[in-house]
């Protein structure tokens, strides 16, 4: 406990413990998670049965999280084998749009800012020049081969990744009113984090999902994001983190890699204010990014990194996981299972899971290929 009281059972943690980190977190690191709207509610815009060469059904689906014109609007879309009946699903946030992740012209273009080299323009509206440029990244066939679902977003739907402009949640929330709304230290992996649970709310409604097997996945800024998600929503069922680094599954308190002045300093709108005054003294920090990992328990985590990306922190990664693996013993079930970080290319662990391999900051079909083989144990799936 923060008191400094062990824990010694189950109870203890889910009743004391755990929602005392999941306010800690909140308050001196990410802000809190902006409330669930008070009206939701779900269109599919469209279906298709004949995507991926009638393997798979496409459905472009509007999340609309409010009455307001600014309401958050975000775009889901969801891909689920046409021979399974309830598929497991994994939902991820991507950075450019769903655009990119397939060539497939009846996925709209997002409709907000988006980065200039995903735009294929100037002026950050995407283009159809941007069309499908990431699908190499998104093995689609490979998930609905294997079986599993898939549902995208983008994180711009939710808050635009810009420091210097908050126009997306945080703007809707303060009712446009600028001094309830400060850009820098607004804490927009908290929002996106948000947008991951309401990515949630709709696919618990999907009669071709299976609830029970939702599974977050993420990459870089997106893997803190599916970490927090994950470690904040019991519905989501696995979490995986691929290469999150500082702020997500590497040590705060790390001396490798990027530190937390780095990054608040790089990247001041992903955190909040409080999180800043710990950047020249870490360990005044009361917790590290074990605990984060520890609040998923006791549900399956992998954390996915590569030996080049050495700014996130391989070794650290593995450290915390191994550092959260007593409170999976709470739960009777198996963590890690070692204190030896694993060789490069071999799937380690049992609920809690590391994997390093060759290479440097990305996320791409090979990754999917051992998230896919980490599900498949976890669930009993093909």
């Amino acid at each position: 406990m923060l008191s400094g009281t062990p824990v010694h059972t189950q109870k203890e943690w889910e009743n004391q413990r755990r929602p005392e980190l999941a306010r800690l977190f909140q308050y001196y690191m990410y802000g809190e998670i902006p409330p669930a709207p008070k009206q939701f509610n779900s269109r599919v815009l469209a279906e298709y049965r004949d995507f991926l060469g009638g393997r798979a059904t496409l459905k472009l689906v509007r999340l609309e999280c409010g009455l307001e014109s600014n309401a958050p609007q975000i775009d889901l879309m969801v891909v689920l084998p046409n021979h399974v009946v309830k598929a497991p699903v994994f939902l991820a946030m991507n950075f450019c749009g769903n655009h990119a992740v397939t060539p497939d012209p009846r996925v709209p273009l997002a409709r907000g800012w988006v980065y200039s080299d995903c735009a294929g323009s100037k002026d950050h509206r995407a283009t159809e020049a941007c069309r499908g440029t990431q699908a190499g990244d998104w093995p689609l066939d490979l998930l609905v081969e294997r079986g599993f679902g898939f549902a995208g977003f983008y994180s711009g739907d939710i808050d635009s990744d810009r420091s210097d402009v908050s126009d997306g949640i945080y703007a809707w929330l303060a009712r446009n009113d600028a001094t309830q709304n400060n850009p820098t230290n607004r804490g927009s992996i908290a929002a996106w984090a948000w947008g991951f649970q309401r990515g949630v709310d709709y696919l618990v409604t999907d009669s071709g999902v299976d609830v029970a097997r939702i599974a977050a996945v993420g990459h870089s800024r997106n893997g803190k994001t599916a970490l927090l998600a994950g470690a904040l929503d019991p519905r989501i069922a696995l979490i995986i983190a691929n290469q999150s680094g500082c702020g997500g599954a590497a040590p705060s308190r790390g001396k490798v890699g990027e530190s937390v002045k780095a990054i608040n300093d790089r990247f001041p709108h992903w955190f909040n204010g409080e999180f800043k005054e710990f950047n020249d003294a870490t360990e005044k920090i009361p917790f590290d990014q074990h605990c984060l990992i520890a609040l998923c328990a006791p549900r399956p985590v992998l954390l996915a990194t590569a030996a080049e990306d050495t700014w996130a922190n391989p070794a650290g990664q593995f450290e915390m996981l191994v550092a959260a693996d007593p409170v999976y013993g709470l739960y009777g079930v198996k963590g890690v299972g070692t204190r030896q970080m694993p060789s490069i290319g071999h799937l380690t662990g049992y609920r809690l899971a590391y994997h390093i391999r060759d290479g440097k900051h990305a996320m791409s079909a090979p990754d999917w290929r051992v998230f896919v083989d980490f599900a498949g144990r976890q669930w009993g799936a093909k």
